[in-house]
């Protein structure tokens, strides 16, 4: 579907990624493995573009939630290997072993299952332990009493016909925190997940091809974490404290217009609920951009857009597909105007705090009425918009 609007759209900047990965790799060294983490569309920012890039660069392994994400990859010509993350129905198993996925593992009840139907198709199906060191969500639980119970039925999931053991893994509940609490249990995690792997891998009588536990707050801050492979996320796609820290760059960028321009007397309440009211006669300038974009509702009269004559306060409440900003002082913005939401010159670092989120609810939010629209050194080379035509 073409669209022939120039309403609110994401500009993804395919250089910052491959400049990211590049950093990245370099500092976790060649000897270890690179996860891509594109769950959710690669968080916004289009999965298969994301993958592709990855995939040219030589990154070994990619990570998604779900069996769908998975064939969306395969469909468009991904063909590295792919981690499901998630859960994946029984009656799916053929399919995962047809096109070469792998699938986590997080109990006895799901290594039972598939098993079950991996030996009906008489072939192996590639499988990721997960064991739960702390993140209390999924997972063999293996911590104080459960660690002999745990340890066991991880061996005996391996040990299962049909199931081919590639790798275990465990994931931090707290590894981007800062605080000795948080870098504490970050330890106690790291401590029992290597503790489970050398009982496991004595009894197995055999060492995982694959051990890995670091996600963004690991690659940052644990290089012991770092094992078999990583998993950067937040890293990757340049957000964060850390990605600032480490020279990496943000790769999507949320840009919209000004559509409409009106002039309010001192007095005016502006949008619903009226909970903001001009204290002057005020220039407001009216953007095609709102909540059903992407744009949170509970940053009403707390954000600041960037125009071309610095930032603009954001007034009234975020409405479904407009809000408004504040350009009194601002003769130079007209109707047209390009407006940054976020970006090299609006940091989303900020923008989630605001929000009291994480840039990855941002960048999740960005609906799929809004074009992502890709550059390759400063040139846009593909466009998609995720509406059906």
């Amino acid at each position: 579907m073409n669209s022939t609007l120039r309403r609110t759209w994401a500009e993804i900047d395919l250089d910052a990624l491959k400049h990211n990965y590049t950093q990245l790799r370099k500092r976790v060294g060649s000897d270890v493995k690179f996860l891509g983490v594109v769950k959710a569309d690669a968080y916004g920012h289009g999965s298969v573009q994301v993958s592709r890039v990855l995939q040219q660069l030589g990154a070994d392994y990619l990570a998604v939630s779900s069996l769908d994400e998975a064939m969306e990859l395969r469909a468009n010509g991904i063909a590295m290997p792919v981690m499901i993350l998630g859960h994946t129905p029984r009656e799916e198993v053929s399919k995962l072993i047809e096109n070469d996925i792998t699938q986590t593992v997080t109990c006895m009840a799901k290594a039972v299952e598939y098993s079950e139907e991996a030996e009906k198709v008489g072939k192996n199906l590639r499988i990721h332990i997960k064991v739960d060191t702390g993140m209390s969500r999924l997972g063999y639980l293996c911590d104080d009493d459960f660690f002999g119970t745990g340890v066991d039925g991880i061996v005996d999931a391996c040990r299962m016909p049909g199931l081919e053991a590639e790798g275990i893994f465990t994931h931090f509940a707290m590894s981007d925190e800062e605080d000795e609490g948080s870098a504490e249990y970050t330890r106690h995690q790291l401590m029992l997940f290597k503790d489970v792997i050398d009982a496991v891998e004595a009894k197995l009588g055999r060492r995982f091809d694959i051990r890995h536990c670091a996600n963004t707050g690991a690659v940052a801050n644990y290089p012991d974490a770092w094992m078999d492979m990583v998993r950067p996320g937040l890293l990757l796609y340049g957000y964060g404290d850390y990605a600032e820290k480490l020279g990496l760059k943000p790769v999507m960028t949320m840009k919209t217009t000004v559509s409409t321009i009106k002039i309010y007397p001192a007095g005016t309440r502006i949008s619903y609920g009226g909970i903001y009211e001009t204290s002057h006669t005020t220039r407001v300038g009216v953007l095609p951009y709102g909540y059903a974009d992407g744009f949170l509702r509970c940053l009403s009269n707390k954000v600041k857009l960037m125009t071309s004559e610095g930032p603009a306060q954001q007034v009234g409440r975020i409405c479904m597909d407009m809000s408004m900003i504040d350009i009194t002082d601002k003769m130079t913005v007209e109707v047209g105007s390009e407006i940054e939401i976020f970006g090299p010159g609006n940091s989303i670092n900020q923008v989630a705090k605001l929000a009291d989120t994480i840039p990855y609810e941002l960048t999740c939010a960005v609906s799929k009425r809004v074009p992502r629209i890709y550059f390759e050194d400063g040139v846009a080379v593909e466009k998609e918009l995720m509406l059906r035509g």
